[in-house]
């Protein structure tokens, strides 16, 4: 079982010892968990092919799906990857570090199975103090995906990795919750123009505040997982899922409360024993709160439907919690597509396997 290292969030120059042997692991090949501003992330050694490939072991992850390369200073970058656009270092000097990737040239340094053979290679600087102390103690960039077995729900918190993995690795430092709580935001920036591949902790409308001249391309990519290499992380259909299937609503608020009313009812009749969560936002108590009366149907709201950070922050969270109670089904509401909702839907949208019930208007009054 993996051991569980406390290292202060903020500060954690004042717990250097968690650090040290966690950067002496990635030095050795093996694989340390660690929080991000994001996600928590499963790192290796970004040059050593035999270390990251035990990253694709430990998750049971295709490899077809790349990883992301995490960097601690601008100067890494050259490190990893090749003639760096001024695109590039714009967005880089705006946004890192933080919750941005940019898909660059790949570096020779790094090894193919990093980037699933492919030429590029996604970079981030990550904004949390854990992740930058680990990847300078280390003395080389680390490669990471999220810290979980292949298209479960991603981890926010130590606890969540050690649920998922903590028979496969050795060490997980813990730095309490992950204050983002969804992945990075991918931009692609080897073609043409720049193509948004996955909506992330950088909303869209920031990036193009940066760079309003540059037209950017959205990706709505939903691939199934033994196709090609795909060229970042988070574009398959099924990703960030719970264990129980998870149907998501989508339409006008009433219409959408409506029609997840029916839904419950119908399901009470037909299978009283069926454990059931709801994800909601705090808006949708009034009209379906009342089935806490229940004690198989299991209510958690994200928050406020103008609180759209809070609700990111939390949801995997939820959808980990919804399988520590066992629900057999979720009935999930879905939150509006501006900043970082956009990030919020795509996971949901992948949560759910694209079954998404678009309602209308007139659901509230019959299904």
């Amino acid at each position: 079982m993996a051991r569980i290292l406390y290292v202060d969030p903020l500060h954690p120059e004042r717990t250097p010892d968690p650090i040290r042997e966690a950067a002496d692991l990635i030095q050795s090949g093996a694989l340390v968990a660690f929080p991000t501003e994001t996600v928590y992330g499963l790192g290796a050694n970004a040059y050593d092919m035999a270390a990251v490939g035990r990253i694709f072991a430990a998750k049971k992850r295709p490899t077809s799906d790349p990883v992301i390369v995490h960097v601690a200073a601008l100067e890494q970058v050259d490190q990893v990857a090749v003639s760096v656009s001024p695109v590039a270092q714009q967005l880089m000097n705006a946004f890192w570090p933080g919750a941005l990737t940019l898909i660059l040239p790949r570096g020779e340094r790094i090894p193919p199975n990093v980037s699933a053979g492919l030429p590029s290679v996604g970079v981030r600087m990550p904004a949390h103090p854990v992740a930058l102390a680990l990847i300078r103690a280390a003395g080389v960039p680390i490669a990471a995906p999220s810290a979980n077995l292949f298209s479960h729900t991603s981890p926010t918190s130590a606890h969540h990795v050690r649920r998922d993995l903590g028979d496969s690795i050795p060490l997980i430092l813990d730095g309490g919750t992950a204050p983002i709580g969804v992945e990075s935001t991918i931009l692609d920036l080897t073609g043409e123009h720049p193509q948004l591949l996955r909506p992330g902790g950088v909303p869209l409308e920031a990036i193009q505040r940066i760079i309003p001249e540059v037209r950017i391309e959205v990706v709505e990519r939903y691939a199934a997982a033994d196709q090609e290499a795909l060229p970042a992380p988070g574009m398959l259909l099924r990703h960030y899922a719970p264990r129980a299937s998870l149907h998501l609503y989508e339409g006008p608020d009433r219409a959408v409360r409506s029609s997840i009313a029916a839904t419950l009812d119908r399901l009470r009749l037909e299978k009283p024993q069926a454990r059931i969560g709801l994800l909601l936002a705090d808006e949708d108590l009034p009209a379906l709160g009342h089935y806490t009366h229940d004690s198989q149907i299991i209510i958690l709201a994200l928050g406020s439907l103008h609180d759209l950070s809070e609700a990111a922050r939390r949801l995997y969270a939820a959808l980990h919690d919804f399988d520590e109670q066992h629900v057999d089904l979720i009935l999930a509401r879905s939150f509006p597509a501006v900043g970082i909702g956009a990030a919020l839907r795509d996971r949901l949208t992948r949560a759910a396997e694209g079954k998404v019930v678009q309602v209308q208007e007139s659901s509230s009054h019959h299904e």
